[in-house]
């Protein structure tokens, strides 16, 4: 990963996604030779992981000056407390305040992501957890949602623009419809063997066209020790008695080896029924608790202008207190 793959997009840095109301106070500003050097602090408005910073970084290292300016942030991946201060950006205002919406929008979905996605992962425990949401996001923040799942924890991700973001291989096999137009898993996955690079793993989702249990076996028959897993959408009936006796069924016929992958609309309390039942699952993939996670809202406040204490009412005027800071640009 380098900083040019959270280059902003052109509609960002022109100000099309910014509130209008900005756009129209920043024109007022010109007009009347308004610019001061500010400090602009952004509170997280509840607890989390924070993530988005990388992005921030280099949206701000596209605007700011190169001299005047200072910005100090919570790391990538760190905990972030309600109320805490985890951003903090000096440079005279007209040279960023274009640009607070997004910052607040990139660091409250983020956040959101990466701490849905870390609950998942505290839940499984040593069961590996890969984010597989992005049929529930815009395309154009599917791998933005996918590299903040890894920096909550996630293994792996199901979008290859967040493998690239997140420096790792995303993670799938062939897809449900593939095996319907072949009209068999078992076909399905011969081609797939026949036309796949042998590093990429043979999993075939099962529950297709017959129950699980009988396409599973039949896909271990063929495939024998080629077939690395079967993959169970947590939407077809997959209780974890159902899980148990897949697995216990694939060990009694000797497949041992096949590997059981469930995803779907998993959360971390149906993750924690699996774990404590000490049900054999190899990963679990996580789609409506990530994808459609809450964004952890940050809020944006001015407190000091010109180097002198100064803020809204309500809002602690002075220097941005957090030992916790770390300076990511200079």
């Amino acid at each position: 990963m380098t900083q040019s793959d959270f280059d902003p997009k052109p509609s960002v840095m022109v100000g099309d996604t910014a509130d209008i109301s900005i756009h129209r106070s920043m024109a007022v500003l010109r007009s009347e030779g308004v610019n001061p050097v500010v400090s602009v602090v952004f509170v997280s408005t509840g607890s989390g992981i924070f993530c988005g910073i990388n992005e921030v970084k280099a949206l701000l290292g596209k605007v700011l000056p190169e001299s005047n300016r200072s910005v100090w942030a919570l790391q990538e991946g760190s905990e972030v407390n309600q109320g805490e201060i985890a951003l903090v950006i000096t440079a005279p205002y007209s040279s960023f305040a274009l640009y607070e919406t997004a910052i607040s929008g990139i660091l409250s979905n983020c956040t959101g992501w990466a701490t849905a996605s870390r609950e998942c992962v505290n839940a499984a425990g040593s069961i590996p957890v890969i984010s597989t949401g992005a049929n529930l996001v815009h395309p154009g923040v599917a791998g933005t949602m996918d590299y903040s799942a890894v920096i909550g924890g996630c293994v792996s991700c199901s979008t290859s623009l967040g493998g690239k973001l997140s420096i790792i291989n995303p993670t799938g096999g062939i897809s449900p419809n593939a095996v319907l137009l072949m009209g068999d898993p078992v076909r399905a996955m011969q081609n797939f063997d026949k036309n796949m690079p042998q590093e990429i793993p043979r999993m075939c989702p099962v529950n297709i066209m017959k129950d699980e249990i009988e396409e599973a076996l039949s896909l271990a028959k063929v495939l024998g020790q080629r077939l690395r897993g079967i993959v169970l959408d947590t939407g077809s009936d997959s209780s974890p008695n159902k899980v148990k006796e897949l697995r216990a069924r694939l060990e009694l016929a000797g497949y041992a080896h096949i590997e059981i992958f469930l995803k779907g609309d998993l959360t971390p309390q149906s993750i924690g029924q699996y774990v404590d039942q000490g049900i054999a699952v190899s990963a679990f993939g996580v789609s409506n608790y990530i994808g459609s996670a809450m964004p952890k809202e940050f809020k944006a406040q001015i407190n000091e202008v010109d180097g002198q204490p100064f803020s809204r009412r309500g809002v602690l005027p002075g220097p941005s207190i957090n030992a916790r800071l770390v300076q990511v640009i200079q």
